[in-house]
């Protein structure tokens, strides 16, 4: 089987993305202005300097679900995550993320979504952040209302996640963990807003507006890893 050499790979990517666009409808990055519903993206701490991530890795104490950190990574496939709606309110494809909506992030390469409730972190022992459900469906504390400024989410504002059903923001302080995800930083969730508390959308395949019928269900999104 023929390998792409390394100054090939980039533009086979490239061209592989602006096939996708064409298929999908989506904007690579440079048109839309706002997050939009179904958008594939990853989130950066700009604290901390560090993507939200995950993995099939558990967490050893407190729940024992699967953990979520942050990476320093720029590249990392498991820091993708889908913006999707909720059980009780749609987020129908291409529509733009209003400041104040709850959301579900559902983890791209595991297909749980991100999650909180009152256990401890291992680390900072703040409130335990982790991902859960199969297949893009788990419970109520899978719920994140966004916080920002104005109308819409826009890509380029520093945004918070409140956890709709403890209060408490998605947050970094900068703890770090040993084996066997040696150099992560943990993620957890704090009562009060800081600068830790602070994400960007930053890489990944963002939905355009359509004229989909308002019926149509958001559950599916596209699974590709870039």
């Amino acid at each position: 089987m023929a390998h792409l050499n390394c100054a090939v790979l980039p533009r086979f990517l490239a061209a592989l993305l602006l096939l996708l666009s064409w298929i999908f409808g989506l904007s690579l990055g440079t048109e839309l202005s706002f997050v939009t519903c179904g958008s594939v993206i990853k989130l950066l701490n700009i604290k901390h300097n560090v993507r939200l991530h995950s993995h099939d890795v558990r967490y050893g104490s407190g729940s024992g679900q699967q953990s979520v950190t942050g990476v320093a990574a720029v590249e990392d496939s498991n820091s993708y995550w889908s913006v999707r709606g909720t059980s009780d309110a749609l987020c129908h494809r291409g529509t733009p993320v209003k400041c104040g909506q709850t959301i579900r992030l559902t983890h791209v390469n595991t297909g749980r979504n991100l999650h909180s409730h009152y256990f401890a972190s291992p680390l900072s022992s703040n409130q335990e952040v982790s991902a859960f459900g199969e297949e893009g469906e788990g419970d109520h504390l899978d719920e994140w209302t966004v916080q920002c400024g104005g109308s819409v989410w826009k890509r380029e504002e520093a945004v918070r996640f409140r956890h709709k059903a403890t209060d408490a923001l998605l947050s970094v302080t900068g703890e770090q963990y040993g084996r066997p995800i040696h150099g992560q930083t943990e993620v957890h969730a704090m009562s009060s807003p800081s600068q830790h508390s602070l994400w960007k959308a930053m890489e990944g395949i963002f939905m355009k507006p359509s004229e989909s019928p308002p019926g149509s269900r958001d559950y599916s999104h596209p699974h590709t890893e870039f």
